[in-house]
């Protein structure tokens, strides 16, 4: 019987303190992760586990934030229920649902259907709420489509059914390459790609379209990757970040020539839209 370690971090202030404490954790390999309002549930199954798992963890370290952490054994859960007791169907500007297999379809213009286990993109987030939004908005048929960090794929599946091909989903997580190609598969997809990996994989590659909807850090040092990969007249859609980080985002993307051409903000979290 598989036994987790699971650790509640209590962080104050919780953002952006929260979002680097995830990606911390999982380079750590911590699996699956459960955000709340006074932080986040880390979950790591016992073999992976180590006394001294944390002392690498280096936001812990840190003079700007406090954190308060309890430790807890925790028995072999069941995911798929936990997170079916929480989640619960969306819509998106009454144009596109996404919801979970035992969900009854609203009959909506664009239904995606997501199991996300424990990867990261079921919608309910506001930054693939948002990111969803701006897709609505742009002519994607036969465009190349990259979905950079795509958590569960949900945003390649979007892209493909508003007539995108080829297109190519990338995350660094073994988990979300997993579950990616689940969801493709459940949603009949037949244009999409799925990688596990970081932006090294991004040499020689063209696209039309880039989402990359990944922490601010991540996207400042991999800026130039994707640059080099967005063909003339593309457009790159950008967020994973607060409003108070725009400058610092504007000012790396406006080196290499691209323009702001639309924002969308929700609850202090912003999706940028940049054309070549």
């Amino acid at each position: 019987m598989i036994k987790y370690i699971g650790y509640n971090f209590a962080v104050t202030p919780k953002e952006p303190a929260t979002e680097i404490l995830i990606a911390q954790l999982g380079f750590a390999g911590f699996e699956s992760f459960v955000e709340n309002e006074d932080g986040v549930t880390a979950y790591i199954q016992e073999d992976d586990w180590n006394s001294e798992i944390l002392k690498d963890i280096q936001i812990l370290n840190s003079g700007e934030f406090k954190f308060t952490i309890t430790e807890e054994v925790i028995e072999q859960t069941n995911w798929n229920s936990e997170w079916e007791k929480n989640f619960s169907p969306i819509q998106v500007d009454d144009l596109v649902s996404i919801r979970a297999p035992f969900h009854e379809n609203p009959n909506l213009k664009y239904d995606i259907i997501i199991e996300p286990k424990m990867s990261f993109g079921t919608g309910h987030h506001e930054t693939t709420h948002m990111m969803v939004q701006h897709l609505l908005n742009l002519d994607l048929l036969d465009k190349k489509v990259l979905d950079m960090g795509c958590g569960t794929g949900i945003l390649a599946i979007f892209a493909e059914m508003k007539g995108a091909k080829p297109i190519d989903a990338i995350d660094i997580d073994n988990w979300c390459y997993e579950n990616s190609l689940e969801n493709v598969e459940r949603n009949k997809c037949s244009h999409i790609s799925v990688f596990e990996g970081d932006a090294s994989l991004l040499v020689n590659k063209k696209y039309d379209v880039i989402i990359a909807n990944i922490n601010r850090n991540i996207l400042l040092n991999d800026m130039q990757s994707y640059m080099n990969c967005l063909n003339k007249d593309g457009v790159i859609l950008f967020s994973g970040f607060y409003k108070e980080d725009i400058p610092v985002i504007d000012a790396e993307v406006s080196k290499f020539n691209l323009k702001l051409d639309s924002t969308i903000e929700r609850n202090n979290w912003v999706a940028l839209k940049y054309k070549k």
